[in-house]
């Protein structure tokens, strides 16, 4: 049943008699251990978990008893049923084995655990599935002893749907003008926040802040960063957890970008230094431009600005990703998503923020597939790295005051303002289609079908604007 207002939202005996505390992640050396460990905490089943092309989890419930059949053959799925593997109806199985070092528990379904898998055919890796087209790029990093670390800050708006199907803010007392960071807004949601926070903490995942956004119904979860791998499945976790927990409370939590027109969209910030086991690589203090970023940080730095256009469209993949990525203001004042493809101090105008020592990569929204666009992020900044590319000098005004001219003599260009631009400059960047192997042709194939059915599309705006007018 959708509540029709806070009804349903307030904390349960049971809600916080579970709220958890923080364990360390489980290691598991054997199957048999890890059987134990589940059966232990009643756990009949696994989920079998990867992810389509989209970024979509996709998963088959394994009994406890078969895990080992996920690690060794993995959990069989018919190719073709899957969004953008490469297979044929003629085709192989699609086989999702799993890594035994990222079983968890779902706090949010008991008797449930996760394996996430990566796809295998016969018997080999498969080249057209994401996580491992991330794996590749990590390994260019591997090679020079640097491991890259990502913070994901996901954005979603959770909704309900009016009587006649609408959506709109699930709180119907949130309709402030400019809500962000509001105390009425937060707490009138917080039994779903705090179920949320709740269910990734128990698993290891260290939310350290909630807050409300921008936009009426907005809200956004920080956890802290870690190896980009691990941030990718966690994202995967996170979004799993949110859309079940939000269903249960007759809700709706979701990531599309712009969901509301004149209001701020859901982006998913990505923060971004290397390490090598002892110190962050991307850090220097002597920065003569005050920034606190080494020489490497500000080459890969150079190769995202220099492949930004090509990035657009694996970190803002949906036809109504460019409904965010806009030049101009909303209702609050502004749209907090990047127009131009430039960088600069604690500037949240731009493309690339620098809070001191690390890169925002503030291009990607909430319905990229974080493997994908991980693994493009690595491709870029990587040939910044080998061709020791300038990125110039930060800009620190707010460039959404800026008016074309001001912008052209800056040399500052403008990020692609749709999914057709986009895919057009990613299937010309052959840098980031190289590195992403055949999964850049299956997805180009795929988005430019979306927008070729988009632009196929009658709207309501043009019913309303043209079916009487002429």
């Amino acid at each position: 049943m959708t509540p029709s207002s806070n009804e349903g939202l307030a904390p349960t005996a049971r809600h916080v008699a579970n709220a958890a505390v923080l364990p360390k992640p489980q290691r598991f050396g054997t199957v048999e251990a890890a059987q134990q460990h589940l059966s232990a905490h009643g756990v009949s089943y696994v989920l079998a978990q990867f992810v389509d092309i989209h970024g979509v989890a996709k998963a088959k419930s394994v009994p406890v008893a078969h895990l080992g059949s996920v690690l060794t053959d993995g959990a069989g799925f018919a190719g073709f049923a899957i969004w953008g593997v490469g297979i044929e109806p003629n085709g192989p199985d699609f086989m999702a084995v799993g890594d035994l070092g990222t079983i968890s528990l779902v706090p949010w379904q008991p008797g449930l655990a996760r394996i996430v898998c990566e796809g295998h055919v016969h018997g080999e890796p498969w080249a057209y599935d994401s996580r491992v087209t991330l794996r590749k790029q990590i390994e260019r990093l591997s090679a020079r002893g640097w491991t890259l670390y990502t913070g994901l800050e996901p954005e979603f708006s959770l909704l309900k749907r009016g009587v006649s199907g609408q959506i709109e803010p699930c709180d119907p007392s949130d309709t402030l003008a400019k809500p962000c960071y509001d105390y009425k807004g937060l707490s009138r949601t917080r039994v779903f926040l705090e179920r949320l926070s709740d269910a990734l903490r128990a698993t290891g995942i260290d939310v350290y802040q909630i807050d409300h956004e921008d936009a009426n119904g907005q809200f956004e979860l920080n956890y802290t960063y870690t190896d980009c791998l691990t941030s990718c499945d966690h994202f995967i976790f996170f979004k799993m957890a949110a859309s079940e927990i939000a269903s249960e409370l007759g809700l709706v939590c979701s990531f599309m970008p712009k969901p509301f027109a004149n209001r701020p969209g859901n982006g998913m910030h990505m923060h971004l230094s290397i390490g090598d086991g002892k110190r962050n690589l991307f850090q220097d203090k002597a920065d003569a431009n005050g920034l606190e970023l080494s020489e490497l940080a500000y080459h890969f730095l150079g190769g995202l600005l220099a492949h930004a256009p090509a990035l657009s469209a694996l970190c803002a993949p949906t036809v109504n990703s460019y409904k965010r990525l806009v030049v101009g203001r909303s209702l609050t004042g502004a749209t907090w998503a990047p127009a131009y493809i430039s960088y600069g101090d604690n500037n949240r105008s731009c493309m690339v923020r620098i809070p001191k020592g690390r890169l925002e990569l503030r291009l990607p929204d909430g319905a990229a597939n974080p493997y994908l666009a991980t693994a493009a992020v690595i491709a870029a900044g990587m040939d910044g790295v080998e061709r020791r590319l300038d990125p110039g000098k930060p800009r620190n005004e707010n460039l959404y005051d800026w008016s074309d001219a001001q912008l052209k003599e800056a040399g500052i260009g403008l990020l692609p303002q749709n999914l057709d631009a986009a895919v057009t400059a990613l299937a010309a960047d052959t840098t980031i289609c190289q590195a992403l192997g055949p999964v850049a042709d299956e997805f180009i194939k795929l988005k430019r079908m979306e927008w070729v059915e988009y632009m196929r599309h009658v709207s309501e705006w043009e019913i309303k604007s043209y079916l009487e007018f002429f």
